[in-house]
């Protein structure tokens, strides 16, 4: 068996010495141009040429969530596309969301700002009730994050593609059901997939549509928002704000107006990071299931590649 790792914009050393020891009679190696063919490849953000050198690989492990970018690529005809389904990121996930519903529930963003001026402050405690959450995607990173709102005693609403029941969670599901998942919901959280369906979903029609005074939470990817349509909606006090993850540009550049914009926080796509050991040994218990005779189809995490996700 060989196995080869091509990753950019991260070391491959690591996944390198993982593999190997998880498969020490397989042959795996850092992928360089002209290598031989492999059976399994572990990529994150490949260049075509790996892909067209390397058409007769069994399957890619995207060592992420999210496989857009691999999505707008040409694919070895007969090789599955495999990502990670949790590897250690819905908790992440479910942490940064939490933190960004509570932070701007409590109004501890308005406490720090008030504390910067030197001021003690009172602001009167608001209702749950008030302010429900409706999360847009399903996944595994979907429900946990809709699973943990729940411990909070926020109304939780859950909107996806096709049909899901998560247990204490309205459900929307569709085109049929956006329109009414949107009017329900007053914080708004994006895990959704980026496909050409759901590119520019958080637009000034859909983002209008929300409650009075809604709030977005953005982890999933930065093509989901039209940015300008968001700026526009926080100034006119449509949407009470925002705190965004991911960017359709990042490093997010100088100057860019969610840098000063004292209603929306940003962070540096840092909600839910790969996590190397667990994602490892996910990576390794699949190809050890597939050289077991295990169809493909069934693994946790295959793309589906008409869907995209």
């Amino acid at each position: 068996m060989r196995i080869t790792v091509c990753c950019t914009d991260t070391k491959a050393d690591p996944w390198l010495a993982g593999l190997r020891a998880a498969f020490p009679s397989a042959t795996v190696e850092n992928w360089a141009p002209g290598a031989a063919a492999a059976d399994y490849a572990v990529v994150w953000a490949p260049p075509q040429q790996f892909l067209d050198e390397q058409p007769q690989l069994k399957a890619l492990f995207n060592i992420g969530a999210g496989v857009d970018a691999l999505m707008k690529m040409r694919l070895p005809a007969g090789a599955a596309v495999v990502r990670l389904d949790d590897a250690g990121m819905s908790v992440q996930m479910a942490e940064y969301v939490s933190h960004a519903v509570i932070r701007h529930f409590r109004e501890f963003d308005g406490y720090e700002a008030d504390v910067q001026q030197g001021k003690w402050s009172f602001r009167k405690p608001r209702m749950r009730a008030d302010f429900p959450v409706g999360v847009m995607g399903l996944g595994v990173l979907g429900q946990r994050v809709a699973r943990t709102l729940l411990q909070f005693d926020f109304p939780v609403r859950g909107w996806s593609r096709s049909a899901k029941t998560v247990e204490g969670v309205r459900c929307f599901a569709g085109e049929e059901g956006f329109e009414a998942f949107l009017a329900a919901t007053r914080i708004l959280v994006c895990l959704l997939p980026l496909t050409p369906d759901t590119e520019g979903i958080m637009n000034r029609q859909t983002l209008s549509r929300l409650m009075p005074g809604g709030y977005v939470i953005n982890v999933a990817r930065g093509g989901h928002l039209v940015e300008d349509d968001l700026l526009a909606l926080v100034d006119s006090g449509h949407l009470a704000g925002a705190m965004l993850d991911v960017f359709r540009t990042e490093p997010l550049p100088a100057g860019h107006a969610f840098w000063q914009h004292p209603k929306i926080s940003v962070t540096p796509h840092t909600s839910a990071r790969t996590l190397r050991e667990e994602s490892i040994a996910q990576i390794a218990g699949k190809i050890a299931a597939l050289e077991s005779g295990q169809p493909i189809a069934t693994l946790a995490g295959v793309v589906d590649l008409n869907k995209r996700y």
